[in-house]
């Protein structure tokens, strides 16, 4: 049976379904980090054995061993080894110091990133956002804590329209698309090119949906994170891409987000003791609720399309 060594030092993060765990560890005098994925064992979710959804459980060891992004403009990965076994495999990458990148560097690097041809294995994400509004709807039926709180006419009327928004992104030009971009994954700096780690969504996804999910825990307001993603953009193969496609993108995939977060952040504290409203200064919620009122232009945009 797989087990991490004793002198690992286990970090934070890891939370997919077929992650058993992430550890900051030593090769020689050069630090690593070590990720473990378990192979999917019988009764699981046959989505974990889908090469294009998004829980697909190798993915990021296929990313890494094929070099799929090794070299990528915008975004590119770290060299890493992997290996299998019988019960799953083992990423080892080295570690990535924070260059303390600004939000538009990372939103340019995320323009230029949307630009590159991906080849097209069958591991690649796809429906992403759509996805993961499935999986929220079988797990809970859709945004049900959100409906015990003022937010709740506005969680039912994106809730219900939400088939009308995936729609639209559907529409949209199909991009390279990292799928959980963030500071915390996106810490590094090549030159002109973001290092970024975790590729278990990378795929082809609705223009400006990156910088959408960025823009939840960026520092910087939209605005000038969307000039800089378009810049990005502008200096790749793509050739003009419509401000408006990129907005929408954003909006949709970034407002969506922001209530699904929210909404699983309240539903794990509701359980307790006292009222609903009393719990949301509760440090397990509040960043999540802080990103959502953040998203109140983008809300009003959606409401009034």
């Amino acid at each position: 049976m797989w087990e991490p060594e004793p002198g690992w030092h286990a970090l934070p993060g890891g939370t997919g379904v077929s992650t058993v765990g992430v550890w900051r560890a030593a090769l020689g005098d050069h630090p690593v980090v070590i990720k473990r994925l378990a192979a999917p064992q019988h009764g699981d979710a046959a989505e974990l054995s889908d090469p294009t959804h998004p829980a697909y459980w190798r993915r990021e060891a296929d990313v890494l061993a094929t070099g799929l992004v090794a070299a990528t403009r915008g975004l590119r990965a770290v060299p890493a080894s992997v290996e299998e076994d019988a019960e799953g495999l083992t990423i080892t990458r080295p570690w990535v110091e924070d260059a303390a990148a600004s939000g538009l560097f990372v939103a340019v690097a995320l323009g230029r990133f949307a630009g590159v041809a991906l080849p097209r294995p069958r591991f690649l994400a796809r429906d992403l956002l759509r996805q993961r509004l499935a999986r929220t709807e079988r797990r809970a039926g859709g945004w049900p804590t959100l409906a015990r709180t003022t937010a709740a006419d506005v969680a039912d009327h994106l809730w219900s329209r939400r088939g009308s928004f995936l729609d639209l992104l559907d529409a949209l030009p199909a991009v390279a698309q990292h799928g959980d971009p963030s500071h915390v994954n996106v810490p590094g700096r090549d030159g002109d090119d973001a290092v970024a780690i975790d590729w278990a969504t990378l795929g082809l996804g609705p223009v400006g949906c990156d910088l959408g999910y960025f823009s939840l825990t960026a520092r910087e307001e939209f605005e000038p994170l969307l000039d800089a993603y378009l810049v990005g953009l502008a200096g790749g193969p793509m050739g003009h891409v419509d401000r408006d496609d990129v907005v929408l993108g954003a909006r949709v995939s970034a407002v969506y987000t922001a209530f699904t977060r929210a909404e699983w952040a309240l539903a794990r504290v509701a359980g307790g003791e006292g009222a609903l409203a009393g719990k949301f200064r509760h440090p397990a919620v509040a960043p999540y609720l802080r990103a959502l009122q953040r998203q109140a232009t983008a809300v009003e945009a959606l409401l009034g399309w």
